[in-house]
């Protein structure tokens, strides 16, 4: 999940997970990952439960910023794929899913 309005980056593991909880009503603990950003767009931080504690991974990218929504409140889910790619600094939103078709009987 990507919490989609800027937070302050001198929150740490406790500051963010209770964003998580009483923002944006996700338990922290329950292996969810979450995905924070800074105001300038230049910097993540994410947060998840690996089972025996918080984990929080940082980012700054050197050049450009991560392609980001829209800012509002709220949150917004990604795919495996997209996460990836925003974590490389690529434009997620060109990350499609494309479906597999059944396959014929002559194939």
């Amino acid at each position: 999940m990507i919490a989609t309005k800027p937070v302050d980056f001198r929150k740490g593991h406790d500051g963010l997970a209770a964003v998580s909880e009483r923002e944006l009503g996700f338990d922290p603990h329950s292996g969810i990952i979450v995905v924070f950003r800074a105001k300038r767009g230049d910097r993540i931080k994410v947060l998840l439960w690996d089972g025996s504690g918080l984990v929080m991974s940082y980012k700054r990218l050197e050049h450009g910023t991560f392609a980001w929504p829209k800012i509002q409140d709220g949150v917004m889910r990604l795919s495996k794929a997209q996460f990836e790619a925003l974590f490389e600094g690529l434009d997620w939103r060109r990350v499609m899913a494309r479906r597999a078709r059944k396959p014929g009987a002559t194939e």
